[in-house]
């Protein structure tokens, strides 16, 4: 095992980039602390694993699950694996008084293209409203979610609360 260098923290600070539409901006200024019971740290193979227990906390940002590898090609994060029974994400969106919140039983982040994939139970939430499959997509770069198996044979659930009409606003 290595000692970890600043290059492991700068690439763990990725993890706070899946959702940057749903991510308190100051978050990515505050110091990143990672738990958990083990932790490998292997820069000629350029992975990271982290088992048991795992918590990465960012400013408002929480992440959680049972075990979580980090992938980078030499210096630049690759891909993130996080596993759980449920693994969970958290975070304070700008301009927000509610978190922002998805669990999953795997979650998986690509830098390139950046996306995030949540599989197997996968829900994300902020307030009472929900978006519900076996598979969540989210390519940022397109701030687009998508849901379901393109395959079919599942459904996608989603919940939208309505929202209070604003003064000056016609009733119908």
């Amino acid at each position: 095992m290595n000692r970890a260098n600043p290059e492991h923290w700068l690439l763990l600070l990725c993890l706070c980039l899946p959702l940057p539409s749903w991510a308190l901006s100051s978050d990515r200024e505050q110091p990143m602390h990672i738990e958990s019971d083990q932790a490998e740290l292997d820069d000629q193979k350029g992975v990271s694993i982290y088992i048991g227990n795992v918590r990465v906390t960012q400013g408002t940002l929480v992440l959680t699950g049972e075990h979580m590898t980090v992938y980078q090609d030499g210096a630049n994060l690759d891909r993130v694996i996080l596993l759980g029974k449920p693994a969970t994400y958290r975070q304070r969106p700008d301009g927000k008084d509610q978190d922002m919140r998805a669990e999953a039983l795997r979650m998986e982040y690509y830098a390139d293209p950046e996306r995030l994939i949540l599989l197997e139970e996968a829900v994300a939430w902020q307030g009472q409203d929900s978006f519900r499959s076996d598979r969540i997509v989210y390519e940022v770069a397109q701030d687009r979610v998508l849901g379901g198996d393109p395959e079919g044979g599942q459904r996608v659930h989603i919940i939208l609360q309505p929202r209070p009409n604003t003064e000056g606003q016609a009733s119908e």
